[in-house]
């Protein structure tokens, strides 16, 4: 007997293809909404819950890459058992293409490089091809560029190699005919054929999804195609790029040497904010084996992108692949990182001297941390459980994830480290940790029990069906979230507090996946007592806000209950789920620049602490200056950037002074905006290079988060250095 709520899906791809048509007329019209809204929700086509894996031609082949170069790649994954680590995409990148298209505009393969088989009359060679991979396990991807020409045209003189600008429609078409997983969509100086980056790029995910339900309708089995795309230039990452693409590349090229290897990783490491399950930075693919580095500086390269949860796409020759290589690739406790569910992307916890250490979150309450050492000596590089995340378990295990050695300590967490290396550890507690300091989004912490309804809970989705992560973006009453928990009643959710948080807010409500239909209630229990109830909730019903007192409570569970009727489409959303912990900043005036922030994203480079932005390194900026006034206190960054302090609900007020430095002379234009809880409360208007410093202020009162915004004015973000002088936070 068919379950009710099987026909959620069946729904939705019904009416998949009016959606599309309408969100593609919506897009001319929304372009500068979405350039000033926050991060998007990921796209949802249900892919990369996380970062893609596989293998791509370009960094061994280049425009040399031939049909029998594909094959053999699929042939060594499935031999040498990479696929079973999970290497799944076999991509062929540029120069696959013949010089012209056909008569009706279809794209064609290269006739030398990529024949028709006579074996198979009237069949087009990438549609082989495609078959090939599918019969091994495997996804065949493929390359494009919404120019006119694509990269190797432009830079190798290879013929023809015709972009997809206006032929969008057709060529996803034909993509999703040949059985095509996977599309690089690459930029190449677009931009002189009058492309539009938000506008092309968009174009092509929705030409995607409408191949993909056209195939669907054919009476074909659903085959969603992974979108990759590579914007240039690579930074700042537009709010637009994760509701539009899966991956979305952030630096440029990478090169088989130690320099450029790790200036993609200094360029990645700030940009974690942006990355979530389904939308993922890309500082480009591995080079691991392909001769250019030493093993140290391959593990390094692999332990890195590993930590940053970067695609992991394999780009030497594995025919001829050696056993070191295979080591480092195959890794599967370091790919276990790369692929943990939490999807967070590990930061940057200290860097001294080249001397770096990163922490990433992972779905079982442990860390991942990485210990590089950039200098050219061995040395000894410390940290400790408190510093990388993990404060207030009695010991901790360590497990080096390239040696397999374990070790157990009550905090330190050291190794020697050789010249370019890196030392990898799983940190797991021998007890509880709670949750950091600060307001926590319940969907990017580990709970210690999740039992769904049906199927599992999901982080930042929707219910959906049975399979993890085949929800979509919540939305309740037409109201859409990025955050939160998907869940189905009967379910409870549990998390561990040790008595360090203060209370929980989300916003309740069933969601519109399912119509009208469904009634639920909502609770929250600590330590099993009920201190929330939402009462019944329907599928008609308006998001409701919830919050509930957390304080001395060990543990908290969200409880969804089916409101007395069946379980019948009960897809519950605990939407923009937030616990409060620990304590905001010290009693007193507190210099900004000397807190802590929770998160920090910037336009160019890191946000720099009492200097000015200065370029795209750490530390590069100089002594802050605005209108020939010089400031020895502050943030210097670059629009568009976002920095978020924690306050938990102590302070009263925010005073600085505004301005952009004057490295940049009288160029730039810029507006500061205070948000208290999300909400704007200060705004300086439009400044430019040529304004004198200005004052602002903030009332903070009761507020539980600070974000300092600056955004670009609308015009571009060139030389757009912008200073908070002199903030200071005030706490009774």
């Amino acid at each position: 007997m068919t379950n009710p709520r099987s026909t959620v899906r069946r729904r939705l791809a019904a009416t998949a293809s009016a959606v599309l048509v309408a969100t593609s007329a919506l897009v001319a019209t929304s372009a500068l909404q979405v350039m000033s809204a926050p991060p998007a929700a990921a796209l949802d086509n249900h892919l990369g819950r996380t970062p893609q894996m596989g293998w791509n031609s370009w960094n061994k082949f280049r425009c040399a890459v031939t049909a029998t170069d594909i094959k053999n790649a699929a042939d060594a994954i499935v031999a040498k058992g990479l696929d079973k680590a999970g290497y799944k995409y076999v991509n062929i990148d540029d120069c696959w293409q013949a010089a012209t298209r056909a008569a009706d505009g279809t794209l064609q393969p290269n006739p030398t490089t990529f024949p028709s088989d006579p074996a198979y009359p009237g069949v087009n060679p990438i549609k082989l091809l495609a078959d090939y991979m599918h019969g091994k396990g495997l996804k065949l991807g493929i390359y494009a560029t919404p120019g006119t020409k694509t990269c190797a045209n432009i830079w190798d003189n290879y013929p023809g190699a015709n972009g997809s600008k206006d032929h969008e429609a057709q060529d996803a078409q034909t993509f999703a005919s040949w059985g095509v997983d996977y599309l690089k969509y690459d930029w190449c100086r677009a931009d002189q054929d009058n492309v539009d980056a938000q506008t092309a790029f968009t174009k092509m995910r929705d030409a995607l999804k409408d191949a993909t339900a056209a195939v669907v309708a054919s009476g074909k089995p659903e085959r969603p195609i992974f979108y990759s795309i590579h914007r240039e230039p690579q930074q700042p990452v537009e709010s637009w790029r994760p509701a539009v693409a899966n991956s979305w590349r952030t630096t440029p090229d990478i090169s088989d040497n130690w320099s450029t290897m790790i200036d993609r990783a200094h360029a990645n490491q700030p940009l974690a904010a942006f990355a979530r399950p389904g939308a993922w930075n890309d500082p480009d693919m591995l080079e691991v084996g392909n001769g250019g580095m030493n093993p140290a500086e391959y593990r390094t390269h692999m332990s890195l992108w590993a930590a940053m949860a970067a695609p992991l796409l394999m780009g030497n020759d594995l025919t001829t692949a050696d056993s070191t290589t295979l080591g480092i690739l195959g890794n599967t406790d370091v790919i276990a990182v790369d692929q943990d569910s939490l999807g967070r992307q590990g930061t940057v916890v200290s860097n001294t001297n080249g001397l770096v250490v990163m922490t990433k979150p992972l779905a079982d309450g442990s860390r991942a941390v990485t210990l590089t050492n950039e200098g050219t000596a061995a040395a000894t590089i410390s940290t400790t459980a408190q510093a990388v995340g993990l404060g207030g378990a009695t010991g901790y295990q360590l497990r080096d994830l390239w040696s397999k050695v374990v070790t157990s300590t009550t905090a330190a967490i050291s190794a020697s480290v050789a010249s370019h290396d890196t030392v990898m550890f799983k940190v797991t507690p021998n007890s509880p940790v709670p949750p950091a300091t600060g307001l926590n989004q319940l969907s990017e912490l580990p709970w210690s029990t999740s039992a769904g309804g049906w199927g599992p809970v999901e982080r930042n989705l929707s219910n959906g069906e049975q399979a993890a992560g085949d929800g979509s973006t919540m939305a309740i009453g037409g109201t859409s979230y990025t955050k939160g928990l998907g869940t189905h009643a009967n379910s409870d959710i549990t998390y561990y507090l040790g008595s360090a948080c203060a209370s929980l807010t989300a916003t309740v409500g069933i969601d519109d996946e399912v119509g009208n239909r469904g009634k639920v209630t909502f609770q929250v229990l600590r330590d099993g007592v009920k201190v929330a109830d939402s009462g019944p909730v329907t599928g008609t019903d308006a998001p409701k806000p919830l919050q509930a007192d957390l304080t001395g409570g060990q543990q908290v569970t969200l409880r969804v209950t089916d409101g007395g009727d069946g379980t019948s489409y009960d897809h519950a959303d605990w939407a923009d789920a937030k616990i409060s912990c620990g304590h905001g900043p010290a009693a007193g005036a507190n210099a900004v620049s000397d807190l802590t922030w929770t998160s920090a994203t910037n336009g160019y480079g890191p946000v720099e602490r009492d200097t000015s932005n200065g370029g795209s390194g750490a530390g590069d900026g100089q002594p802050m200056k605005i209108g020939n006034t010089g400031y020895t206190k502050g943030l210097g960054t670059h629009a568009n950037s976002d920095i978020t302090y924690y306050l938990g609900g102590t302070c009263t007020s925010l005073t600085t002074t505004v301005g952009i430095d004057d490295e940049v002379g009288n160029n730039g234009s810029v507006v500061f905006q205070v948000l208290r809880d999300g909400v704007k409360i200060a705004d300086s208007g439009t400044l430019t290079g040529t304004d004198a410093p200005k004052a602002l202020q903030a009332d903070l009162t009761d507020g539980q988060e600070l974000t300092l915004h600056v955004t670009d004015n609308g015009n571009g973000n060139s030389n757009d250095h912008a200073d908070w002088a002199q903030p200071v936070i005030t706490c009774p």
